[in-house]
């Protein structure tokens, strides 16, 4: 994440700051509350819905809320739990490329807003959290309710403030949307001290985009020598691959790397926090690598000779063994975050900028220097690429005595191709990655942080956004029960969300890892005891259940759960102890899968001279590194 901004209202604000904010035009004042001007400054952004849980600090703001809410201008999802709000909001933003806005009042509320904090800055989602907190004269008293809520979360927000005159509550809220939603995105805390929202100010309007921060010019157009260099390298590669992250959604640069893909013939694999950049039902698309990607993105890219890297970060569940990733090849990293760059991998060619800036100035370049597409210049590459893809594909397991959790995924897909899908975390999101096949923003999955209970809030945030679209949670016995107090908010709305479980019985991964690294001892991993009765349980908050518990019911009971007009909730008892393969074992490089569907080749344990260059070259390369031909 990119370097905090100094703390702008920690303190009381100085004349020399305000000479940051380009004044909107000239607004007779009104007196008005503090409260009142949040309201009136997130109508201005254009905010429809808050995700949030009143209380006793919060109060005077919803008060004020009440009256706008009343016009219609607003809608206030009320949440069962303050993590739902964050998650929803999340989930709204990622859905829609706005800025999401949640509401918690102090201590254990802004407390329970933490996690979803985390989650959204660990993803880059552009997020605005307003916390209610005691009055001026009380902080530090260890007044009821009061928690550091700004201290607290400073690791795990873009930018904070804590407003101490009600008169810049205008300025706060624009510079929290500016901040919140330019360069790399992430979530901004406004922190509210009850009497500040309750105190009359003479109140004038800051417009959204008036706003100038000193010190805060996110880089957002790359440098053209650096572009150049990229492209010099592109043209000399024999074995290119794009490696494509969350970066890429978040700049909308999907058309871009469509173009770039077929200029140059890239095979195109994306993470976790990538899907839906790329289609993934192009012949260049890899799917996703890493942990658990496909067997042939993860070959491809311990074989490549260039690495293409747009908008991802080098993390650990893709990289596996890091000194062993893609160390054969040349990197070009392009990032809007500088931190990033460098951080894991040092590029021979380092981009900083937006991605979609970046990309369209590159493919301007290529044009105007007449570079055309090539059809065979990568042809043995793409030849390999897919002999792997025939040899390791993802398989589809077919139990004579269950249903397989890969197969509800790929009979979900096949009936709703086009919903919005958001995960939970743990086995089934990684099935859900492997098999769904997504559009940009579509794919809505807690890929840093890894937060079970993410997808039933998430869900909500993202119907409430189109609520003319499916929108289906794939999530897991164990994870569902993370947040299930939101199907009341499910319910009191009619938010039409679809969910399906995943139900072994199991926290899937952890028994997964119990059984491969830790001698199958099975400690704390059983949810068998206690669970609920997922179809009474949903029909106690009035939604829809239904259980399914053999394959011949699957078809039609997806059906009727896609045709149902309001929430459903489909328990689908699936084989226990299926586990999510290929699979990266830690400590391994990607190449080191365990899980594939036939037993690989034994490796030649001499090393191999190229019989072009005379380069020697280690027994698991396919193309020599020095001069690119097959050996």
């Amino acid at each position: 994440m990119t370097v905090r901004l100094p703390s702008l209202t920690s303190l009381p604000q100085t004349e020399n700051h305000q000479s940051a904010v380009t004044k909107s035009p000239v607004v007779a004042p009104k007196r008005a509350t503090g409260g009142f001007a949040l309201l009136d400054s997130l109508l201005r952004h254009e905010v429809e819905y808050i995700f949030g849980y009143p209380g006793g600090a919060i109060l005077p703001i919803y008060d004020d809320l009440y009256k706008v809410e009343a016009t219609g201008a607003i809608k206030h999802i009320l949440v069962r739990h303050e993590q739902g709000a964050a998650h929803a909001a999340d989930g709204y933003a990622r859905a829609t490329g706005k800025v999401g806005v949640c509401f918690g009042t102090s201590g254990p509320g802004a407390t329970n807003l933490v996690t979803g904090i985390a989650t959204a800055y660990m993803d880059s989602i552009p997020m605005i959290v307003v916390t209610g907190q005691v009055p001026r004269a009380a902080i530090g008293t260890d007044a009821f309710q009061e928690t550091d809520i700004y201290g607290i979360t400073l690791p795990v927000v873009k930018h904070s403030y804590v407003v101490r005159d009600p008169a810049d509550m205008a300025r706060i809220v624009a510079e929290a949307f500016h901040i919140a939603s330019t360069g790399r995105p992430g979530p901004v805390l406004i922190d509210v001290p009850k009497d500040v929202a309750l105190e009359e100010c003479d109140y004038v309007p800051v417009e959204p985009g008036t706003v100038k921060l000193r010190g805060y010019r996110p880089t957002v157009k790359g440098n053209p020598r650096q572009i150049n260099g990229a492209i010099q390298l592109i043209r000399e590669s024999r074995r290119p691959l794009l490696y494509v992250g969350g970066g890429a959604i978040a700049s909308g640069a999907h058309e871009e790397i469509k173009a770039l893909a077929e200029l140059f013939n890239i095979p195109v694999t994306t993470t976790l926090m990538g899907i839906g950049a790329f289609d993934e039902h192009h012949p260049l698309a890899l799917g996703m690598l890493g942990m658990h990607g496909t067997a042939y993105a993860n070959f491809a890219v311990t074989d490549c000779d260039l690495l293409i890297c747009v908008g991802a970060r080098f993390d650990d569940r893709v990289t596996g063994k890091l000194d062993e990733f893609a160390s054969h090849a040349k990197v070009i990293h392009i990032d809007i975050d500088p931190a990033e760059v460098g951080k894991n991998r040092v590029p021979e060619v380092p981009i900083v900028g937006d991605v979609r800036n970046v990309l369209t100035d590159l493919l301007r370049r290529c044009q105007e220097s007449g570079i055309k597409n090539i059809p065979h210049k990568n042809q043995e590459w793409l030849n390999l690429i897919n002999r792997w893809r025939q040899d390791y594909p993802l398989e589809v397991p077919h139990h004579a005595d269950s249903i397989s959790p890969q197969e509800v995924i790929v009979e979900i897909s096949r009936q709703a191709p086009h919903a919005f899908y958001t995960t939970d975390v743990g086995q089934h999101q990684m099935w859900a990655a492997q098999f769904l096949k997504n559009g940009p923003r579509r794919w809505i999955s807690s890929a840093g942080l890894g937060t079970m209970g993410f997808g039933v809030p998430a869900a909500m945030g993202a119907k409430v956004a189109f609520p003319d679209e499916e929108v289906i949670c794939i999530s897991g016995d164990a994870s569902f029960q993370m947040c299930l107090q939101e199907l009341g908010t499910l319910a009191q709305y009619g938010i039409n969300v679809k969910t399906v479980i995943m139900n072994n019985g199991w926290q899937g991964m952890v028994r997964q890892w119990q059984q491969a690294f830790y001698g199958e001892r099975y400690s704390c991993s059983n949810m068998e005891v206690g669970m609920p009765d997922i179809e009474f349980l949903t029909k106690a908050y009035g939604i829809k259940g239904m259980v399914i518990r053999s394959r011949d019911q699957l078809n039609d009971a997806i059906a009727e759960m896609l045709a149902h007009n309001g929430p459903v909730v489909v328990d689908v008892r699936v084989t226990k102890d299926e586990n999510c393969y290929p699979m990266v074992a830690p400590g391994k490089n990607n190449a080191q899968m365990i899980g594939l569907p036939k037993q690989l080749p034994k490796a030649s344990v001499e090393p191999v001279a190229c019989s072009h260059c005379g380069t020697t070259n280690a027994p698991t390369h396919n193309f020599c590194s020095e001069c690119g031909n097959k050996l």
